[in-house]
């Protein structure tokens, strides 16, 4: 194969790539601006409809840490084809719902599509991408995180014009054909099956893989809470559902800029902890902002959170990516970080619901935030680049051996 024809398979698995990412986050953050005709139009309350953010979480988790099994059941290409099919369905079930449990049944069926999705692409680029994973994987991201905020953009736009808050939901199941129709038409060719010691079980005893997953999940504890309340949170302050929404949006787009621009400068360097401690201190900076000065300038507020929240999933999966060489593996370990991440900042929509019924107001909420940045900070010390040999749970190796991408 010549280096043309090399550049353009490149090209096409990348806009494969940004097809999947587009719709992991089009069911999560299409909710949040359309919360309170939501809640009147099938009876949540808030704690109740901190669910429709949580279940999608947790299924993310479980499919996760049971990763190996189902990828050697499905197989990549099959386990990615179900993962977007599930997300279809979910979105038209969401066009006709009228009841709160079908509506909570449908956040399972799109967490488990997403899930499917999720665990199985990291692999997917490492193996794809030899070299350049942190390019890919930023694209990736970025293009997971405008999914996201398009959909809380556009999504109150369309229930308004429409009448229905459900069409706001529904419309989310175009993309999601879209990008089956691109997969099922990908000459996408299965990798070799993992041994069964490749598995997540390789990883449980690990206290490096366990630290890397704590760090994964409060990085995602700030997104998941953002996207369950920020709209809520200035609907309370007198904002529209469409203002609050665009909001959300406002942020997607300093969280797709930096999910861009830090991978590129990670590809430089091994070093990570300087990148993830700029993109912490802003979300420190974004969260206080929230809590004192919600009126004053909260664009400001929000771009920093964005900008925060953007570069630490992109640079965190790198940095689970860094720690094995081996594609497979890689994969492995990033499906471990994951399962046992989403787990964690699963219940960070539901603790700021729970926050807010009980205190009556976001603040507890945004101080939380503030506690998981601090933790998050002190944790970043501990990830030099001569500690990824750390990772091995069955014999010990040299601080250069594991070479990342």
């Amino acid at each position: 194969m010549d280096k043309h024809e090399s550049a353009w398979r490149s090209m096409a698995w990348l806009l494969v790539v940004i097809s999947l990412a587009l719709n992991l986050r089009p069911s999560l953050t299409a909710i949040s601006p359309l919360l309170n005709d939501i809640r009147a139009g099938v009876g949540l309350g808030f704690q109740m409809a901190g669910l429709l953010t949580t279940l999608p979480v947790v299924c993310m988790g479980l499919v996760a840490l049971l990763s190996a099994q189902i990828e050697a059941r499905l197989g990549e290409g099959r386990g990615i084809a179900c993962g977007l099919l599930c997300i279809l369905l979910a979105g038209a079930a969401r066009g006709v719902v009228d009841h709160s449990l079908l509506l909570l049944l449908t956040a399972l069926l799109a967490g488990l599509g997403i899930a499917l999705i999720q665990v199985l692409v990291p692999g997917l680029i490492k193996r794809r991408f030899a070299g350049r994973v942190a390019m890919a994987m930023g694209l990736y991201s970025a293009a997971l995180m405008g999914g996201g905020g398009l959909a809380a953009w556009l999504s109150p736009q369309l229930a308004q014009r429409t009448g229905h808050w459900q069409m706001g939901l529904a419309v989310w199941a175009l993309p999601a054909l879209l990008a089956l129709l691109i997969w099922l038409r990908t000459p996408w060719r299965e990798a070799q099956a993992l041994a069964v010691d490749q598995g997540l079980g390789r990883f449980v005893r690990n206290k490096r893989a366990w630290t890397l997953a704590l760090y994964f999940g409060l990085s995602n504890c700030g997104y998941m809470t953002v996207v369950a309340w920020l709209p809520a949170y200035y609907q309370q302050l007198s904002w529209s559902s469409q203002n609050s929404g665009a909001l959300l949006a406002w942020m997607t787009l300093f969280q797709v800029l930096a999910a861009l621009a830090m991978p590129a400068l990670a590809q430089r360097t091994r070093e990570r902890r300087g990148l993830l401690s700029i993109s912490l201190l802003a979300q420190l900076m974004g969260f206080a902002g929230l809590l004192l000065y919600p009126q004053q300038v909260p664009l400001l507020w929000v771009a920093l959170i964005g900008f925060g929240l953007g570069a630490c999933f992109a640079l965190s999966l790198i940095l689970s990516l860094d720690h094995l060489q081996e594609p497979r593996a890689a994969g492995q370990l990033a499906a471990f970080v994951q399962g046992i991440g989403f787990l964690l900042n699963a219940l960070a929509p539901a603790a700021g619901g729970w926050l807010r019924e009980h205190m009556g107001s976001f603040a507890s909420t945004w101080l939380l935030m503030l506690f998981c940045v601090v933790l998050m900070l002190a944790l970043t010390q501990r990830f030099s680049p001569a500690s990824y040999w750390r990772i091995s749970s069955n014999r010990q190796q040299p601080p250069g051996s594991a070479v990342p991408e």
